[in-house]
This record gives C-alpha cells, sequence and structure tokens, in this order.
C-alpha cells in the first residue's frame, strides 16, 4: 500500500497503541521506537499494531504512517484511527447459577460437584469446506 517510489517510512502514533515491526527474514518483532527512526521498506515488512486497553470515545487513537523517497524527502502519509473495544467473557464461575464479574475462581478449575471454574463446550470439528 506504500506509494510509487517510497524506500522507507516511520510511524508515529498515540499514546494507546503499541507497535511493532517485523522484517523479512527475521524471527524476532520488535517495538516500533519514537516517531525519528525509519525503516526500509521491503517486501515482507509489516506493521503490527495493537491496543490493551479499552478506548473511552471512539476513533480516540491513531496510528501515522510517514512514507519517504530517494534522499528522504517526504512522499506521503497515511493514517488509521482506531477503536478499542474490551470484551470479557462473565461466568458462573461457583456454579451457583449467578454471573460475577470478579469472581476469585474465575481464572481456575476444579472438577467434581464441589468444584468451581467455567465449564466449556467447544465445537472444534469442521463445519463447512
Amino acid at each position: 500500500a506504500a506509494p510509487a517510489g517510497a524506500v522507507s517510512f516511520s510511524v508515529k502514533h498515540t499514546e494507546g497503541v503499541t507497535v511493532e515491526v517485523a522484517c523479512q527474514g527475521q524471527a524476532e518483532v520488535r517495538p516500533a521506537p519514537g516517531s525519528g527512526t525509519r525503516w526500509l521498506l521491503d517486501q515482507g515488512t509489516v506493521l503490527r499494531f495493537s491496543m490493551n486497553r479499552a478506548s473511552t470515545e471512539v476513533n480516540d487513537n491513531k496510528v501515522t504512517v510517514s512514507f519517504y523517497g530517494e534522499g528522504g524527502q517526504p512522499i506521503n502519509q497515511a493514517g488509521v484511527f482506531l477503536t478499542g473495544i474490551g470484551i470479557s467473557l462473565d461466568v458462573d464461575a461457583d456454579r451457583d447459577g449467578v454471573v460475577e464479574k470478579n469472581n476469585p475462581n474465575k481464572a481456575s478449575w476444579t472438577w467434581g460437584p464441589e468444584g468451581h471454574g467455567a465449564i466449556l463446550l467447544v465445537s472444534c470439528d469442521k463445519d463447512s469446506p
């Protein structure tokens, strides 16, 4: 998606976003440092961005990628606005018929009539080709 003539890029992002750069041929993924760092634009380069908390409002976080040509002249920018959605699986962890958000038994599981923890039935078969 880089513009024609681009040979490198830099990344800026808001505080609530984590950005990682994965380069082709390298096993490790490195966090993208501050906005002054430029990365070579190679065929296998991948940007991964994520948020570790829910947003307080829609589009409250942003990632901006700036593209540069030979000699470092700016060519173009691309931006993405992000909204983090919080998802929680709440369960009847002590099996008393009440779903509690902060039940201390939510993170563990014990078998039997006096046990605790969620019972999850998972369908792992292939329903369609």
